[in-house]
């Protein structure tokens, strides 16, 4: 369970099955160019975007993850919080990544997400050497 503190309240976060099922229901795709068939494949774009920077991602994230909880945190709070001066973005990302790592429901999405950038920064780098 990951915790912020914003304007004095305490926040938290659950990164579980609630969170993948919802985070998923935002992008489908098809299934082997399937006519009928899709999947919901919203956190895995969901997390890269976070991966890359993306702060509405890191936005729909957090409020996805504190769906259910008490106090619930608004759209528009987190939008202030994250526009504050005095809010280290840097770290927010990093602490996030860092739950979304360690939840057992979205750890295997990071790690494919990490091993595909690292293979296409290979490849760039290899592409930059000839």
């Amino acid at each position: 369970m990951m915790e912020l503190t914003i304007n004095g309240q305490v926040y938290q976060f659950n990164f579980g099955m609630g969170f993948l099922r919802e985070a998923n229901k935002t992008v489908s795709e098809k299934i082997n160019n399937a006519t009928d068939k899709k999947k919901d494949v919203g956190a895995t774009y969901m997390i890269a975007g976070i991966l890359d920077g993306d702060p509405e991602d890191l936005v729909a994230a957090l409020d996805l993850a504190n769906k259910g909880q008490n106090p619930r945190v608004t759209k528009s709070l987190l939008d202030s919080y994250i526009e504050d001066p005095d809010t280290d973005i840097d770290q927010l990302f990093e602490d996030t990544l860092d739950f979304l790592e360690k939840a057992n429901v979205t750890k295997k999405i990071v790690k494919r997400l990490k091993k595909r950038i690292a293979e296409e920064k290979a490849k760039a780098e290899a592409a930059n050497q000839n």
